[in-house]
């Protein structure tokens, strides 16, 4: 528990799930928009409030591995074997769909996407809750995710029935997906528990397919996006795209690369990228609201090396960077 939540916040959280409302509850990853994982009303609602396809899977939140087996069926060993070593933990296992859960949940498909959130609210939430709890990321479907409860409720308001504050999230990018419904697990979308990690635990490589048979969250071509356009150069071309923007009359936000945080750069905003990876991917998401904030129409950032959790940090501003989707239909 949080100095920011009691047990009357987590009884009424639980009351909400019951009553089929909507809970907004902090992971360690991001803020989810939790539903009950077997009402397939709740679950609906959760698709109107995001804009979100129904097409999309939801991510099932489950309060122990022990409860595995109550939400997948033929469970693999390199599934319990992953679990045993990450769960809790910001790691999404795909398996395939147990009875319990309704195709509501899984965007129609026979294969449903589980984790244990390692948050004691979360954690919390769900012993009292007793089932599963369905919970996307909390926010307009596509864009930034939230990182705090104050997110949530500048970006959802009345669309959530209630929030849980459980103080900023301490890894800041969503989970890892891995599909073990193969002959051999692959990530299908890159997160808080390293690859490196991962192979360390199944000691085999572990293939990241740039398509999926498989339909998860954030595969959307345009995702994790700040209403400024994001453009990716270079880590040396930083400083001279975003003054050439700012030139051209752009009011231009800029992530200065650390090998560059003592150049001088003419912009209208300057957020310096963190060495350390971990804090980086803990403030992704607030530093582009930041620069939204700000006024900026337009933000130019590199990529970080694709090793540990730069992989996830390339693979969220990529897609902040994806075409949006008045774009793509100009095309």
């Amino acid at each position: 528990m949080t100095a920011r939540t009691s047990d009357i916040d987590i009884d009424k959280a639980v009351g909400v799930l019951c009553a089929g409302g909507l809970v907004a509850l902090p992971t360690e990853t991001v803020y989810g928009l939790g539903a009950n994982a077997e009402d397939p009303a709740a679950l609906a609602r959760v698709f109107q409030v995001k804009g979100r396809p129904p097409s999309h899977p939801l991510i099932v939140h489950i309060g122990g591995a022990e409860h595995l087996d109550n939400w997948a069926e033929d469970v693999p060993a390199a599934a319990r074997l992953l679990a045993e070593h990450f769960w809790p933990g910001p790691l999404t296992l795909v398996l395939r769909r147990g009875r319990r859960v309704p195709l509501e949940a899984t965007g129609g498909l026979q294969t449903v996407a589980v984790r244990v959130p390692d948050h004691p609210v979360a954690l919390a939430v769900l012993a009292a809750f007793g089932g599963g709890i369905a919970a996307p990321s909390a926010n307009r479907f596509g864009s930034l995710s939230p990182t705090t409860a104050d997110h949530v409720r500048t970006e959802l308001g009345d669309g959530v029935d209630f929030v849980l504050d459980g103080g900023p999230c301490q890894v800041g990018v969503e989970s890892t997906i891995v599909d073990v419904t193969g002959d051999v697990p692959s990530i299908l979308r890159p997160g808080g528990v390293t690859r490196e990690d991962l192979e360390a635990v199944l000691g085999r490589p572990l293939a990241i397919p740039s398509t999926s048979r498989v339909r998860v969250p954030g595969q959307h071509p345009s995702h994790y996006a700040p209403r400024a356009r994001v453009v990716l150069v270079e880590p040396e071309k930083v400083v001279a795209e975003a003054e050439l923007a700012q030139d051209l009359g752009h009011q231009v936000g800029v992530f200065l690369p650390t090998s560059f945080a003592d150049a001088p750069v003419r912009a209208h905003a300057v957020v310096p990228v963190p060495a350390s990876m971990d804090a980086y991917a803990r403030g992704l998401y607030g530093f582009l609201r930041e620069l939204d904030q700000r006024g900026c129409d337009l933000i130019v950032a590199s990529l970080p090396v694709e090793e540990g959790l730069g992989l996830a940090l390339a693979n969220r501003l990529r897609r902040a960077a994806g075409p949006r989707p008045s774009e793509t239909r100009s095309r």
